[in-house]
């Protein structure tokens, strides 16, 4: 059976893929095919099981590729193929959406006006900005949060160049972010720790 998984929650894809492929599934990077591998990995069997179960990496990345698919809907194996972007206007994709399982796992949506209220409090009162985001934590995405984040501070500094406060707000969340993505501390707690710093600034 051949299905499709797209989206930006890489997480639950995973854990998705994970669930229905086993831990002990072969995983191709699609860029390392050719159109004449694909008739051994869609119909191919190994000395070991005549079933295979194979995840496939940005198959629709590699349009030679991606226009030979409507000829391996057929496969006898488990195969997902796991999109980081799939256009969705394509011709090919139109000719076999309703012929294979495309499943989508996105990332929830931010809670815009909840976050920049945040923000807006950390300024005057770091203490009850995170006790705000305490209560929203669970649904949201550190990195995009630390995003929309940037996207006020950056509209502060656009309002008042020459403030103070708006370069050293702007100069703690560069820090806050280069530390998320640089170090194997939790994401949440350093925002956490930008939240109570601000009001400082």
């Amino acid at each position: 059976m051949l299905k499709i998984f797209t989206g930006d929650d890489r997480v639950k894809a995973m854990q998705e893929i994970e669930r229905e492929l086993g831990d002990g599934h072969e995983t191709i990077d699609a860029a390392n095919l050719t159109v004449s591998d694909l008739p051994t990995v869609f119909y191919g069997t190994s000395l070991f099981a005549s079933t295979r179960n194979i995840l496939i990496r940005d198959f629709a990345a590699e349009k030679p590729l991606f226009t030979e698919l409507p000829k391996y809907l057929n496969t006898p194996h488990n195969i997902i193929l796991f999109e980081t972007k799939l256009d969705k206007r394509s011709a090919i994709y139109k000719e076999i959406k309703d012929k294979v399982l495309v499943k989508e796992f996105k990332l929830p949506e931010p809670s815009y006006t909840v976050v920049f209220d945040i923000y807006r409090t950390a300024k005057r009162d770091g203490v009850k900005a995170v006790k705000m985001l305490q209560q929203i934590k669970p649904t949201e995405d550190p990195i995009m949060f630390t995003g929309l984040l940037a996207s006020q501070a950056i509209k502060d500094f656009a309002a008042n160049p020459r403030g103070i406060k708006e370069r050293r707000v702007l100069a703690e969340l560069a820090k806050t972010d280069l530390q998320q993505k640089t170090t194997p501390i939790d994401a949440w707690l350093l925002i956490e720790s930008f939240l109570l710093r601000i009001a400082l600034c």
